[in-house]
């Protein structure tokens, strides 16, 4: 027989769980209470029994038995709350309220003993309360026992234990309600989620968990639930742009790619270029045409990163910095240009050091390639006094007006002034993912200004956070 789910949710078995430790500790704590009471009543019965015992035997050594006598039979008749028995040495009679001896025997001169006595109380009632007393022999004139009902601690004990399960019961109904109560708003919660879930199965990447602003874990799980769902939702329309971006932004590359071949396959047949020419300018094209589509994933892959660097490694940005002067000041000299680098040390970074040292090659790059003959280029790296990290590239060519910046990093964009000059206009749109998957920023500025025919330039900066 299956049951409820109601029954097979945790919370509910969590519930139970509960109730069952605290039914062991509470019954634990109970035994404890009622064998420490017992024990508390058996001392004082004790106690107050051998003080009865002394003023007895006091009365015995000082006046003799007969008056021992009387002061038993005084005390019988007054209800006291001792029990008392005195026999002489032959048994011909007694005096007190037992009949009996409880012990027959006595194994040495005082002997402890607790037994059951019949009672009746004042309404009829037989009781059978235990009885803690003493007995004891009288110098060869007889024997005497003293003891004292347990009764009222008894009584006292039977209340407490019943008040005690009593209220267990209670906790215990209290506990299973509430569990129930907790399951069902537990159930509902996780119902929730689950439909989430399910229609994210069935496709629906904008189905979001509700939250409750409690700040319980309900809410942390519901919360890391949409976060991941909207990190899932990003990079599956990343995927769909990448796909319809290459699609689109190739289209272009490969009609232009036809064309030159069509003229080339023309020029060829006319003979005014050979096979080879021909055969060249189409792997030329191919190239360009390879270059772009990389380029376009590489900024695919970035931006499905979403601000997360992919494959990050600590290393020192001086020393990307360095590598790259070396590499592109022979390219700056071949074209007449000054080229120069001041490089900072220490300048630790967290970050994939490829991506980051294209990001770098494609600013250098594109520095070199605007600016006229005679003119500077300029590379930096150094700690800002934010304490960021920035490499920054200035050189004296036309720049770019200050309306256009934020709509170079666009892809594809190029302005009038590059079109004469090759590229696809994704230069800067891969930098400003790198940027982006790195917590970074590009900026872009004016160079030094217009001087002896050169300017007013253009200053490109990345601004990367510093390793901790």
């Amino acid at each position: 027989m299956k049951l409820p789910s109601l029954l097979r949710r945790t919370p509910f078995r969590l519930t139970l769980l509960f109730l069952a430790l605290f039914a062991a500790v509470a019954s634990a704590i109970l035994a404890y209470v009622y064998v420490a009471s017992a024990d508390e009543a058996r001392t004082k019965a004790e106690r107050d029994v051998r003080g009865e015992m002394q003023v007895l035997t006091g009365i015995y050594k000082a006046r003799g038995f007969d008056a021992l006598n009387r002061a038993v039979i005084d005390r019988t008749l007054r209800d006291s709350s001792f029990l008392y028995r005195l026999e002489p040495t032959d048994g011909d009679w007694f005096a007190g309220s037992l009949t009996i001896f409880p012990i027959e025997t006595l194994e040495q001169d005082q002997q402890w003993i607790t037994f059951p006595f019949t009672e009746t109380d004042a309404e009829g009632r037989v009781r059978r309360p235990q009885v803690r007393g003493v007995q004891t022999r009288l110098d060869g004139d007889g024997m005497l026992f003293v003891g004292a009902s347990l009764s009222d601690t008894e009584a006292y004990l039977a209340r407490l234990t019943r008040a005690l399960w009593a209220a267990m019961g209670i906790v215990l109904l209290l506990g299973l309600g509430g569990g129930i109560l907790v399951s069902r708003n537990l159930e509902r919660a996780m119902g929730r989620l689950g439909k989430v879930v399910t229609a994210v199965q069935e496709g629906d990447l904008k189905a979001r968990a509700p939250v409750r602003n409690s700040g319980d874990e309900l809410d942390e799980l519901g919360a890391g639930l949409n976060t991941m769902l909207d990190r899932l939702e990003g990079s599956m329309a990343s995927i769909r742009h990448a796909g319809d971006a290459i699609a689109h932004d190739l289209r272009s590359p490969l009609t232009r790619m036809r064309a030159k071949l069509e003229v080339a396959l023309i020029d060829a047949e006319a003979g005014q270029i050979d096979g080879v020419d021909a055969v060249q300018l189409a792997l030329d094209e191919a190239d360009s045409l390879l270059k772009t589509f990389n380029t376009v994933l590489a900024i695919a892959r970035l931006q499905a990163a979403a601000g997360r660097t992919p494959d990050p490694k600590l290393f020192d940005a001086a020393d990307l910095a360095t590598d790259m002067a070396e590499l592109y000041e022979p390219a700056s000299e071949d074209k007449g240009l000054e080229f120069s680098a001041e490089i900072e040390r220490g300048l630790m970074i967290q970050g994939n050091q490829p991506f980051l040292a294209q990001a770098l090659a494609n600013i250098i790059d594109n520095a070199i390639k605007y600016t006229p003959t005679g003119g500077a280029v300029m590379l930096r790296a150094r700690r800002r006094s934010s304490g960021e990290i920035e490499y920054s590239v200035t050189d004296t060519g036309p720049g770019v007006p200050e309306a256009d910046r934020e709509r170079v990093i666009e892809r594809f964009v190029r302005l009038d002034n590059s079109r004469t000059e090759a590229g696809s206009g994704l230069g800067l749109s891969l930098v400003g993912a790198v940027m982006e998957a790195h917590g970074g920023r590009i900026l872009l500025d004016e160079g030094p200004g217009e001087y002896g025919g050169f300017g007013p330039g253009l200053r490109v900066a990345l601004v990367l956070p510093a390793a901790e």
